[in-house]
């Protein structure tokens, strides 16, 4: 089939779903500003059972990503996802999401060639890439006497 640009576009047009842009991102930006609520909660609650700077934001990453992992293992996360669209995709948690979601669905292949090779078919390329990132940074900070 030859089609010009113009006649492609309003084949688009004409097959495409209407946008429910003035539904979805309000629920995103609610929902999303919800999660980072609870972080920034978790965060204040770290901090006053008297735990240092840097370790209430470490505690707080560490139940994120598990209430990420935990919401979805139990189904809640897909379907918050479906009424809040790119608002679950607020990063810890989304993460979490992205490395429990694989795994649960290939679970029946396998413990080894299904949970454990496709948990991180989606997450590996971000680990991969923040462990490189953060070992380059590491270096260039050591030989210009910074850390």
């Amino acid at each position: 089939m030859n089609m010009t640009n113009r006649a492609y576009g309003e084949l688009v047009r004409r097959l495409a779903p209407p946008s429910k842009t003035w539904q979805t991102v309000p629920r995103a930006f609610v929902c999303g500003g919800a999660l980072c609520c609870v972080g920034q909660a978790l965060t204040l609650l770290y901090g006053g059972l008297g735990l240092e700077r840097e370790d209430t934001a470490a505690a707080a990453s560490i139940t994120m990503v598990f209430l990420g992992a935990l919401l979805t293992g139990l189904g809640f996360y897909d379907r918050l996802a479906d009424f809040a669209g790119a608002g679950t995709l607020v990063p810890i948690t989304g993460f979490a999401n992205a490395v429990v979601s694989p795994a649960l669905e290939f679970k029946s292949e396998s413990l080894t060639l299904g949970t454990a090779v496709k948990m991180f078919s989606i997450a590996g390329p971000v680990i991969v890439y923040g462990i490189t990132a953060s070992t380059v940074y590491g270096v260039i900070l050591v030989l210009f006497g910074i850390a």
